[in-house]
């Protein structure tokens, strides 16, 4: 790929796909067919850059339309944007779910992560891929955590094709027609032209090659619920309406309290906002565990504006699906919640960075988008109190890093998705060089809660350092793997008790792949930052997962250090070399222990140090953790 514009033209349906989402080329410049005089004149400057943003929804565009990016289609989107072909290519091979090699239009990923592995993934790929030949028209994609784990192993179907007719749009038709059909935003694509997916999950070799052929036909999902074992609990905070409100229905979440919390933001001022939130005592729910409230403060406080409002939806860490189930069961409220944290931060404009592995929550929150636009709940003059904010989805393309606040800006901005240096710090120079402030999706619906409650109620929750409820993502060998809420300060043994752990247990993973491990006879650790730390562990993101004595625990931990090599960015040395040297030295242990593997652990303890001390952002930090903790914990090798 050069800096200059090749000879390649994109096909009709590439050059349509394009056009769907930036409209006709207004010149010779940008592809149209015009004669030569009007190549004269070119976007440049500030207009061209404003419209960089727009190269991964123009990758996503042509990828959906085709299943893969030809050099010709990568050429005219170029071309649209005045982004360098090199650039664009560097772009679009960062990304997993890209293909800029010809494939078939459909293709099926295959989980082979934690939990999935320990649920026999191993044999259900190399089933499918006998029982999928060269001829069947199906791409096979051995894939990282799918984020179903409570429904391992799983398998997601994504067929090509023209877009979809928005869920509204469908709706409208289905009232015209009289017809009941699915429900809107149901992420499925059944009945629709175009683009289908399909999720087939726990999967079979019978079901998953049957969900590949013919995705339109696949079984529905089951409902957000099933992942919510407590679900119907009235004593839930944050998981209180899923299976008892419609999550594609407006009118039924209001009349389940929703959008109380936005009316008494409104009542008090951001500034009022911002304080009850630190009062309550929030913190950052996707790990890092930073004051909520400060970071708001920090934000709104900022001369410079416009301010931006982003939200994490690209779990990616292997074990979680917390912010999936919220999504697909309780939409509204994460609307709902954005809309309070940018009003209390003085930002007009929002971005859901979501996962572009989650179909359905795709849908559903483009469904709850577009009904609260149309109601009033979303643009200008929000419930009559002339404030603005409106807010838009952009789909993340299958890369971990991009969990990182700073590489998911890069990712927004339309480059590759590799961290920045800190400081300048988002507060004061995130997203397109604007104060931003960054929260997933857990950390905003908590929100909600605190300014119905207040700031001292819900502080009552949990410890005096950990306040609030947790959600819990629970799988592996335990009887009802799900979405467990829990206070701060209950016990890891409670939780696997409400979870159903079985009798021969031999590890719990807490905090996923970045985690560590614990043993048996430690459930009686606190679930608290400050009490997994205390334990010489970490909470994470609160995934728990529990593994057997049937889980052959070196394989596991040679998995965890590929989906790190994998997932590197490799912008810094540490990390890009060091994920490969942990891989390659668990490999030459995998079968062997004591003495034979004293060497090679000697040198995981080098590799991991250095990564944990040199590299730039938190994978190459944590990707030691789980490994050495099983080492110096488990006896891994012994």
């Amino acid at each position: 790929m050069d800096l200059h514009f090749g000879d390649s033209k994109p096909t009709d349906d590439e050059r349509a796909a394009v056009d769907a989402l930036l409209g006709p080329p207004e010149s010779s410049w940008e592809g149209a067919d015009r004669s030569d005089a009007d190549l004269r004149w070119a976007r440049g400057g500030r207009e061209a850059r404003d419209r960089r943003d727009l190269l991964l929804p123009g990758l996503h565009a042509v990828n959906d339309r085709i299943g893969w990016i030809s050099e010709g289609a990568l050429d005219y989107l170029c071309r649209r944007l005045t982004v360098p072909p090199a650039e664009a290519y560097g772009v679009a091979t960062f990304y997993a779910m890209f293909s800029l090699r010809p494939r078939p239009s459909t293709v099926l990923h295959l989980c082979t992560d934690l939990a999935c592995t320990a649920a026999g993934a191993a044999r259900l790929c190399t089933e499918v891929e006998s029982g999928l030949g060269p001829g069947s028209g199906v791409h096979v994609e051995r894939s990282p955590c799918l984020g179903l784990c409570e429904r391992a192993p799983a398998a997601l179907v994504i067929r090509a094709g023209e877009p979809a007719r928005p869920a509204l749009e469908d709706e409208a038709r289905r009232a015209e027609e009289g017809s009941g059909g699915e429900a809107p935003g149901d992420g499925t694509g059944k009945g629709r032209r175009g683009r289908t997916t399909a999720v087939c999950a726990p999967a079979t070799p019978t079901t998953a090659i049957e969900a590949a052929t013919a995705p339109e036909n696949a079984p529905p999902e089951p409902a957000p619920a099933t992942a919510v074992p407590q679900s119907g609990d009235p004593a839930l905070t944050l998981l209180h309406r899923i299976a008892t409100t419609d999550p594609t229905d407006l009118d039924d979440y209001r009349a389940h309290g929703g959008y109380t919390a936005l009316r008494r933001a409104f009542d008090i001022g951001p500034a009022a906002v911002i304080r009850e939130v630190t009062d309550a005592g929030l913190v950052g729910r996707g790990g890092a565990a930073f004051p909520t409230g400060r970071k708001w403060q920090a934000t709104a406080s900022q001369p410079d504006h416009p301010h931006y409002l982003v939200c994490n939806a690209d779990e990616s860490e292997p074990g979680t699906f917390k912010d999936r189930v919220l999504m697909e069961g309780d939409p509204f409220a994460l609307v709902e919640a954005m809309t309070i944290a940018a009003y209390a931060t003085g930002a007009h404009h929002g971005y859901l960075y979501l996962r572009g592995e989650y179909p359905r929550a795709t849908a559903r929150m483009e469904h709850a988008i577009a009904q609260a636009r149309s109601r009033g709940l979303l643009g200008d003059d929000i419930l009559g109190q002339g404030y603005t904010f409106d807010m838009e989805i952009r789909r993340g393309a299958g890369a971990y890093i991009c969990g990182e606040e700073t590489a998911l800006f890069n990712s927004i901005e339309g480059y590759r998705g590799e961290p920045r240096t800190k400081p300048p710090f988002p507060v004061e120079k995130g997203l397109f060089g604007k104060p931003t402030v960054e929260n997933n999706v857990e950390t905003l619906v908590n929100v909600l809660p605190i300014l119905t409650m207040g700031a001292q109620a819900y502080a009552a929750i949990g410890t005096e350092k950990s306040t609030g409820p947790k959600l819990f993502c629970v799988s592996g060998s335990v009887a009802r793997p799900g979405i467990y809420e829990l206070p701060f300060g209950a016990t890891l043994g409670e939780l696997l008790g409400l979870a159903g752990v079985r009798d021969n247990l031999r590890a719990v993973l807490l905090g996923g792949a970045a985690g560590g491990f614990v043993r048996p006879d430690e459930l009686d650790i606190p679930l608290t930052f400050e009490g997994t730390r205390e334990a010489g562990t970490t909470l994470g993101s609160g995934v728990v997962m529990a593994f057997d004595d049937t889980v052959p625990l070196p394989r596991l931990l040679l998995r965890i250090a590929q989906f790190f090599r994998d997932e590197s960015c490799g912008q810094c040395v540490p990390c890009r070399v060091g994920t490969v040297r942990q891989e390659e030295a668990l490999h030459r242990i995998v079968d062997r222990a004591g003495a034979d593997a004293c060497a090679d652990i000697t040198l995981l303890r080098e590799v991991g140090r250095a990564m944990r001390d040199a590299s730039i952002c938190g994978l190459g930090q944590t990707a030691w953790n789980a490994v050495e903790s099983a080492i110096d914990r488990l006896g891994a090798y012994e």
